[in-house]
């Protein structure tokens, strides 16, 4: 590990963890040359080409962000890099820095691996699943590598840390990291871990570069129980307007393209809600069947208590239920209402 982590990363580690401790607006940290120099470059130097097939979004179109989860077949490189970050000594090294112990890693990279952002990108402020989908374990650690040698801020791309996204920016308490290269970031994943990223403006000279990164996510098989929240999937909530919009402004060719960002990705997060909601509503009606079908059988109307079988399944109704109605209800169907008026204004004006 020391050979390709560098010696100010892992000597630290003690006084690394009061930073992470103390840091607002949630416990995190970023820390600069984290990886040996030249390791680093090499990992650059490998980092694979934008490949459209692994850049389906989740409407099914091909987007600008490339996500690569198997790092091991690109090449020597990265398996070093896997093995880095599964040892138990780099795995020893997270906890130090983070405080909680027993960090595993995940093997299947889900949502993690090379992540690559082009010009046109954004991120809406969310915080992550919080249950692995195949091992159940807890998500309890994010941490991004980045990789990119040129990267200015006024570019976007930087990754924005909020305290309630849900207020506006003026009432938000929001910390801004750019991405520099050898730059990694740590935070813990919780229930209150908001983070994004503004839409990615390279200038037109610049267009040929591309906001690369490592990401991979750790988990631990317990968390404590007043950090524990109900399971559920990345929960977003969408940009503001900019607050210096106000009734009667004539809106200029950019800003009216903001506006239009906003609402497609609006669009988006409600397309895969109705898809949920979509989803949940068959999955409710079949098990709705299976209870009609239960509770006519001989054997349930000669005993007027409800089986075993019906009693999990009226459990399983009621569960679906609670959950059809968090999608419709959530952020992304309310804070959409006055966007969706603002769609039939412009709409109107041609």
């Amino acid at each position: 590990m020391h050979k390709l982590v560098s010696e100010s990363t892992s000597s630290k580690a003690s006084g690394l963890q009061q930073q992470f401790l103390s840091a607002r607006p949630f416990r995190h940290i970023a820390i600069d040359n984290f990886l040996d120099a030249d390791f680093a470059r090499d990992l650059l130097a490998s980092f694979p080409a934008f490949d459209e097939k692994l850049a389906i979004n989740e409407n099914g179109d091909v987007g600008a962000k490339a996500v690569h989860e198997k790092i091991t077949d690109i090449g020597p490189d990265w398996r070093k890099l896997d093995k880095l970050v599964q040892s138990k000594e780099f795995r020893a090294l997270m906890s130090d820095i983070t405080g909680i112990p027993g960090l595993q890693f995940d093997p299947h990279y889900f949502g993690g691996g090379t992540h690559e952002n082009l010009h046109g990108q954004g991120l809406s402020p969310h915080v992550d699943f919080n249950y692995h989908p195949v091992t159940r374990q807890h998500r309890r650690m994010n941490m991004i590598l980045y990789l990119s040698p040129e990267w200015e801020r006024e570019w976007g791309g930087s990754i924005q840390l909020h305290r309630d996204p849900y207020k506006t920016p003026s009432e938000d308490d929001i910390v801004t990291i750019t991405p520099a290269f050898n730059r990694c970031v740590i935070f813990e994943t919780n229930e209150h871990s908001w983070h994004g990223f503004r839409r990615i403006e390279l200038p037109e000279d610049k267009r040929h570069l591309s906001r690369k990164s490592f990401a991979l996510y750790y988990y631990t098989d317990t968390r404590p129980a007043e950090d524990t929240g109900a399971e559920h999937s990345t929960i977003y909530v969408e940009d503001h307007l900019p607050e210096d919009f106000h009734a009667g402004m004539e809106l200029s060719a950019e800003q009216l393209q903001h506006v239009r960002n906003l609402l497609i990705s609006r669009d988006m997060h409600l397309k895969r809600l109705y898809e949920n909601i979509k989803q949940l509503y068959t999955e409710l009606n079949d098990i709705k069947g299976q209870i009609a079908a239960a509770e006519h059988s001989p054997d349930a109307q000669a005993n007027e208590d409800d089986s075993e079988e019906v009693v999990s399944l009226k459990s399983k109704v009621a569960g679906l239920q609670h959950r059809i109605r968090e999608f419709e209800t959530s952020t992304s169907w309310r804070v959409t209402a006055p966007m969706r008026a603002l769609r039939r204004s412009l709409g109107k004006q041609g």
